[in-house]
């Protein structure tokens, strides 16, 4: 068991340091690191506290601990991956949005200019 929560708490101590070094970079936005950096503190603190880890054990009626970190890891990383997609969705929602304002701009604008060369 302290196997896998020393491992746990490696890759989340990782996740941390790369998810800060992605946002100093300008790689990934501030607010959407704040996820990222929440999961992974959540996993930090899961995995250096085996007492909690027991008592979420027996609360939930599962017999191991560490199932018990692997079942959290994954519902909060599908919180995470949730928060993502719709973040994607809105983008795409905006995109496309941009894309018609853009083509009725572009239409009146040769309108405009077919009229001017009427004119002229």
């Amino acid at each position: 068991m302290n196997n896998l929560l020393n491992f746990t708490a490696g890759l989340s101590v990782a996740l941390i340091v790369l998810v800060l070094v992605s946002v100093r970079r300008a790689h990934i936005r501030v607010e959407y690191s704040v996820s990222w950096l929440g999961a992974a503190v959540t996993l930090l603190v899961l995995s250096r506290s085996q007492s909690l880890l027991e008592k979420l054990a027996s609360f939930l009626g599962i017999e191991d601990p560490p199932l018990v970190l692997l079942l959290l890891v994954g519902c909060l990383f599908l919180l995470v991956l949730y928060r993502v997609s719709s973040v994607i969705s809105e983008l795409k929602d905006a995109n496309i949005a941009l894309a018609q304002r853009m083509a009725i701009l572009e239409y009146h604008l040769q309108s405009a200019h077919e009229e001017t060369q009427r004119r002229g």
